[in-house]
């Protein structure tokens, strides 16, 4: 006979919790229920310490002469070695740079000239919408079209015009998570390319870029990995393809030789081409602190913790909300999930903003869409029992019908 699932046998879970005292490493507000670490991660209890050491010390007293001495110009290469031990790739194989938009442009044009002969870029209709407007412009710019494509379709118009397969690994809306390894293969069937957007994925699944296929990929720094609001993304490239790299964004930083300021542009070496602009010091600290709380941690662990919250979370949905309204949207089978879960609710702005002023913040996406993100390094099982006790209270009540959602706010 299977246990009841109650908020004591939840507690239980977590004194087992082999992640549990990880979340000591975090700012967890009191009286806070977090379920947004998919838009924007937790603080690090080490990042404020560090970053004041960078604007206090650093810049305070170093002033330029922190650029060597404190090594700010190898930050974009140091922390990409970091993130490649975690994402599955090479040492110089990653590299942080500007904003995941930013980056995946850079990508798609040098993906699109070293494809010369192929004129499409292949993308999912359900695929980020930043995601389509850079790939349109990337494409135009190129000489090549997009082909916007429902995901079922995928297989039938990977064609030998495609030069690039982009796609994202977990959806941003519904958690639903591509077979990596499978849909590279697929792209390298008909001479593809594959990028991958990782920003839903990385410290949320674990990634194996290099094992799985991935060509290229991008992923952002303030979600899972705890970078902080506005952390630079960072960009792989594996490296069998380095010596064909065209930064269509060249800059200085990019130069064989920086400070020969040279008239023309001579590319460095390897995945170093592809920093256009000086590092963001203080924002690549922050992500830093982020990314280093990764690195003792076992991303197995992680993921297994991953899935029996979100399975949690599904299951008392639809046992202690039954007749509410709420449709799953979220895959459930959990291989074909990442770290999220979304209901789909006729009134779903309103209970996500009446659950906000509980303390329980998830998130809202047009248009029926409540988003729940499960950040395993700091949820614990009690704040999933937790949850769904606010959401069984507040649509019970009718808190999410209040006149006062009636108008959207800007941020959703």
């Amino acid at each position: 006979m299977t246990a009841p699932i109650n908020r004591a046998a939840c507690a239980a879970r977590d004194a087992a919790d082999a992640l549990a005292a990880v979340r000591d490493r975090f700012v967890v507000p009191d009286g806070v229920v977090y379920l947004d670490g998919n838009s924007l991660g937790a603080l690090p209890q080490q990042t404020p310490g560090r970053i004041a050491a960078a604007v206090e010390q650093e810049w305070g007293q170093g002033l330029v002469r922190s650029w060597l001495d404190a090594h700010w110009m190898e930050a974009p290469a140091r922390v990409g070695d970091k993130l490649a031990r975690f994402v599955g790739a090479g040492e110089g194989e990653v590299v942080v740079a500007e904003s995941t938009s930013v980056c995946l442009f850079k990508l798609l044009c040098a993906a699109l000239t070293m494809q010369a002969g192929r004129s499409v870029v292949l993308t999912e209709e359900e695929n980020f919408h930043t995601d389509l407007y850079v790939a349109a412009a990337a494409a135009r710019i190129s000489g090549a079209t997009m082909r916007v494509v429902p995901r079922a379709r995928l297989h039938d118009e990977l064609t030998d015009e495609v030069a690039v397969l982009l796609l994202t690994h977990v959806d941003y809306r519904t958690g639903f998570m591509h077979d990596m390894p499978a849909m590279s293969d697929a792209a390298h069937a008909v001479g593809a390319l594959a990028v991958w957007d990782l920003c839903h994925s990385v410290g949320a699944a674990p990634l194996h870029l290099n094992a799985d296929g991935a060509d290229m990929a991008v992923g952002c720094g303030y979600k899972y990995l705890n970078g902080g609001p506005g952390a630079p993304a960072f960009l792989h490239v594996r490296t069998g393809l380095h010596d064909a790299l065209r930064n269509p964004v060249p800059g200085w930083l990019g130069h064989a030789e920086p400070f020969a300021f040279e008239q023309t542009f001579r590319p460095a070496s390897g995945l170093r081409s592809m920093v256009t602009g000086s590092p963001h010091v203080l924002q690549l600290v922050a992500l830093e602190s982020g990314v280093d709380l990764w690195l003792d941690v076992d991303m197995a662990v992680v993921r297994e913790k991953s899935v029996a919250l979100t399975e949690l979370f599904i299951a008392l949905i639809e046992e202690r909300c039954a007749g509410m309204g709420f449709s799953l949207l979220t895959p459930r089978d959990p291989a074909r999930r990442g770290s999220q879960v979304s209901f789909r609710h006729a009134d779903g702005y309103g209970v996500v903003r009446a659950l906000i002023e509980r303390g329980v913040i998830g998130d809202f996406r047009h248009p029926d869409t409540c988003r729940f993100g499960f950040a395993a390094l700091y949820l614990r099982h009690v704040d999933v029992w937790d949850a769904v006790q606010a959401i069984v209270e507040v649509v019970g009540a009718g808190a999410h019908l209040d006149k006062r959602w009636a108008e959207r706010a800007a941020v959703t």
